[in-house]
């Protein structure tokens, strides 16, 4: 079933776009909400499990390394990806090259999201899902402004879709990943981190208080604290 959610998400917002008229600005919203809700989910959830189990200096040293490596790395992935991650593409929509590094950093991210799905609870499963539909909007219209039909548009995005599924999938059958499932959680803190942080706390237009944006933030915090367990 969780297979399935993170797939359906991204088929989700891509329908949207195909099917109706998004609107941006309920589409910043759900971004809002979603990188709250995922750095709330960073904080309560993973961070205190990552470092539970952890008894000495040099492990505490070590996965702090491994977070900043995370933010690192993702930030790299970033300068391809064109900041999709964060619900906006910075790159020209009518060039006629395939955008191959914007697509293949969104699904080595993608790919990443997946790998501490199974050692954590139900709360980062849905954050993902949550993230990955205003993700799927915005790569959907790039597609479609970029002159691709339909069928290019969905096939693109069905292997996006995978990308999740199979870091999880991994994430709980191959052993290396099962051995070192801390650090490699505490490598992934690093990206949500980054990703939450800059959906956040990016420049709102004119550097003006926005309500509607704060309380898309204010929910997913919410949401967040009260699904604790």
């Amino acid at each position: 079933m969780s297979y399935l959610l993170l797939i359906g998400a991204v088929l989700l917002g891509g329908a949207i776009v195909l099917y109706t008229k998004p609107n941006k600005r309920y589409n910043r919203l759900l971004l809002a909400f979603s990188g709250s809700y995922l750095l709330a989910v960073t904080v309560l959830h993973l961070l205190p499990e990552v470092y539970a189990h952890s008894h000495d200096h040099e492990q505490f040293h070590m996965l702090g390394i491994l977070i900043l490596a995370g933010i690192l790395v993702q930030s790299i992935l970033e300068s391809f990806s064109k900041g999709a991650e964060h619900g906006h593409v910075h790159l020209h929509s009518n060039s006629n090259e395939f955008p191959w590094l914007l697509f293949i950093s969104l699904c080595l991210h993608a790919f990443s999201e997946g790998l501490p799905i199974h050692n954590a609870n139900d709360n980062l499963l849905w954050a993902i899902i949550v993230h990955k539909i205003p993700i799927a909007i915005v790569l959907t219209s790039f597609f479609l402004q970029a002159k691709f039909t339909k069928f290019q548009t969905f096939s693109l995005l069905f292997i996006f879709s995978l990308m999740s599924p199979l870091g999880y999938f991994l994430g709980e059958t191959l052993p290396f990943f099962m051995e070192h499932h801390k650090e490699i959680t505490a490598f992934i803190i690093g990206v949500f981190l980054h990703i939450s942080t800059v959906i956040l706390f990016e420049s709102s237009e004119n550097h003006k208080f926005n309500i509607q944006k704060f309380t898309a933030i204010l929910l997913g915090i919410i949401l967040s604290i009260v699904t604790l367990h």
